[in-house]
């Protein structure tokens, strides 16, 4: 699956599971490590987990292995790297705190 679609598959299972300010970085531009940061939030940690859990578990369904799940145990943060496209679920007070839509959409220094 390319990127474009992937990020298309992620948008819509977070959705599915009523993920909170859904929002997609295409960061090509600003490192070589994936294409697209998909960044969300739950209402708790419950929620958080629960949809990282969703996501995994559609996107083995759908054939994509994901190359690693981190934060599942606080729940607080939740990453899950699916290679083109990285998805962070977060709790708002933490998506508030590291702003990762501000530092990922900074321009590249030369």
């Amino acid at each position: 699956m390319n990127a474009n679609r992937l990020v298309e598959f992620i948008c819509h299972e977070l959705d599915e599971m009523k993920a909170n300010e859904v929002v997609r970085l295409d960061v090509r531009q600003l490192t070589s490590i994936t294409d697209y940061l998909v960044i969300a939030s739950g209402n708790s940690t419950r929620h958080v987990k629960a949809i990282a859990d969703h996501l995994v578990e559609q996107s083995k369904k759908a054939g994509i292995m994901p190359l690693g799940v981190e934060g599942e145990q606080a729940a607080e943060w939740v990453l899950v790297d699916l290679g083109d496209v990285i998805a962070h679920i977060m709790l708002p007070e933490t998506r508030d705190f590291y702003q990762l839509e501000k530092l990922w959409s900074a321009p590249p220094e030369n």
